[in-house]
């Protein structure tokens, strides 16, 4: 390719890099009054523009429990299909299912059942244990369960560029960077949100006055729920049957919305399955009260008065930023697992501000220490390097910008390593070229020689680093990411700019006649 060419391809290279910098340094409002600036740039992290940090856990003994006690359903239903209903199995406090009958007849039933479960006889009856490699599956499972929830709610609150990742074993990681309603989000990851419909059997002002018409119990297969009133005290008790008619899980859609009296409301919306089992309900129980369960409290028990088939709407003393928090919570999904969040922390958008204020005068330190010694040390070569240097930061920013990529307090650091390896690249092209030199070559021929045979060096050099930076990638959660994602783009654009662009400063030079190369 002629020079020309190679300056031209170069020259629309930084026009094009600078471009897509330029919306990095507008706000996002200047972005969108503007009719030329692209409304996407960099983001910057938590680190940098506030925000709130969670660590999570997620409740161990609750996933085993609820793991045990899909056991006891599946081991009741095969006990009832060989006759065996007289068995009783009970669900201990220390994670234990007691089964009544010891018998060799259950004992080989639970074995072809439940192959990898612990079996202990006492006396009569049996102990069952989930098995440590179970425990850990089960755990792992609702980790994964309750990434793809969190993923899901936070996406459903605005929030750009969030963390979350797994963190151990048994631990969540939840970075939302912005200004964010502290409370607001902690209940959208601490909530279970799981929403249940079921008949009323019946109502009363109060748990006792409920429980006092029922002498002998409200049986096995029946429960209560409330409803309370803002001050969490008791409003109404309802008598309904312990299997839901639906759950959160038939939902394909939910949505704040307004009444006729404009007061907040959850529209919602059945897949294929709930919408056939809803209208049949509804049809055949109207003037019969329906609870709407969210988390074992009443949200609402209107009456049916008529058949409802795919659409609905759940009324309540709402708010319409609580109905809007409902409505993420519904369209993410339940949490299989109740979570605890371990540590929380929160970064203000004036911590942020100054570290990011502290890491560009970083920069310009570094830069200008930089620029100091190349044009002392190399002169004329040197003032060429700190022009590719200029446009080695400006593709870096370019690239970050076009990728959406997050900038952290680690990247900015990310990005002063970078101002040091593209010198680094110079300097030893510029010493190849000076060998050359004083073995008494010509000027273009000792400087064609420097790039090739320093080309080498410099790519082995980059490549390891490379790697590094990939591992960091690839491993790396929130403000390590950040710093794997500069040190990759850095990387890439030093190489190019030291190898192409200083090669065509060098060749522009050479080309006006120059039989001199201060360097």
């Amino acid at each position: 390719m002629t020079l020309r060419w190679r300056g031209i391809w170069v020259g629309l290279l930084a026009v094009s890099m600078a471009y897509l910098a330029l919306p990095s340094f507008f706000s996002d409002e200047e972005r969108l009054r503007s009719g030329w600036i692209r409304d996407e740039g960099l983001n910057l992290g938590l680190d940098l523009q506030g925000g709130i940090h969670w660590l999570l856990r997620i409740d161990t003994n609750t996933a085993v429990r609820q793991e045990l006690e899909r056991v006891q359903s599946v081991l009741r239903q095969r006990l009832d299909e060989i006759d065996h209903s007289y068995v009783e199995l009970r669900l201990l406090d220390n994670n234990e299912l007691e089964v009544s009958d010891a018998s060799a007849e259950v004992r080989e039933l639970i074995a072809a059942e439940f192959e990898s479960i612990q079996t202990a006889r006492q006396k009569t009856t049996l102990r069952l244990v989930l098995t440590e490699e179970w425990n850990d599956s089960v755990i792992q499972r609702g980790v994964r369960q309750a990434l793809e929830v969190l993923r899901k709610r936070v996406d459903g609150l605005g929030v750009r560029e969030p963390v979350i990742a797994p963190q151990g074993d048994e631990r969540i990681l939840v970075q939302m960077p912005g200004e964010i309603d502290p409370r607001r989000a902690r209940g959208i990851l601490e909530d279970t949100t799981f929403l249940e419909f079921k008949l009323v059997l019946d109502v009363a002002p109060n748990e006792e006055l409920l429980n006092a018409q029922y002498p002998e119990g409200i049986g096995e297969d029946k429960e209560i729920a409330v409803a309370r009133n803002d001050d969490e005290s008791v409003s109404s008790a309802y008598l309904v049957s312990k299997t839901p008619l639906l759950t959160g899980a038939m939902l394909e859609d939910a949505r704040l919305g307004y009444d006729r009296r404009n007061r907040p409301v959850v529209f919602f919306r059945w897949n294929s399955q709930g919408t056939a089992i809803f209208r049949e309900f509804t049809a055949n129980h109207i003037d019969r009260q329906l609870a709407i369960i969210v988390d074992n409290d009443v949200i609402s028990a209107p009456n049916i008065q008529s058949r409802i088939g795919r659409d609905g709407q759940i009324e309540g003393q709402f708010t319409a930023q609580e109905a809007a928090d409902l409505s993420v919570a519904l369209r993410s999904g339940a949490l299989p697992i109740p979570l605890v969040i371990e540590e929380e922390r929160s970064v203000g958008p004036a911590l942020g501000a100054d570290s990011i204020q502290k890491g560009v005068r970083s920069i310009l330190i570094g830069g200008a220490a930089v620029v100091v010694f190349m044009i002392v040390y190399y002169q004329t070569s040197g003032l060429l390097a700190i022009v590719a240097l200029l446009l080695n930061l400006i593709v870096i920013l370019g690239l970050m910008g076009l990728a959406g990529a997050t900038l952290t307090l680690p990247g900015i650091a990310g990005l002063v390593l970078t101002v040091g390896m593209a010198v680094d690249a110079n300097v030893i092209i510029f010493e190849r070229i000076r060998e050359e030199l004083r073995a008494g070559k010509s000027v273009r021929n000792a400087v064609q020689a420097g790039f090739r045979r320093s080309r080498l060096t410099i790519l082995d050099a980059n490549i390891t680093t490379m790697i590094a930076a990939v591992v960091l990638l690839y491993y790396g959660r929130g403000p390590v990411q950040g710093f794997g994602v500069t040190l990759a783009i850095g990387i890439a654009s030093s190489v190019f700019c030291a190898l192409v662009v200083t090669r065509l400063l060098l060749d522009l030079v050479l080309s006006r006649g120059a039989r001199t190369l201060r360097i």
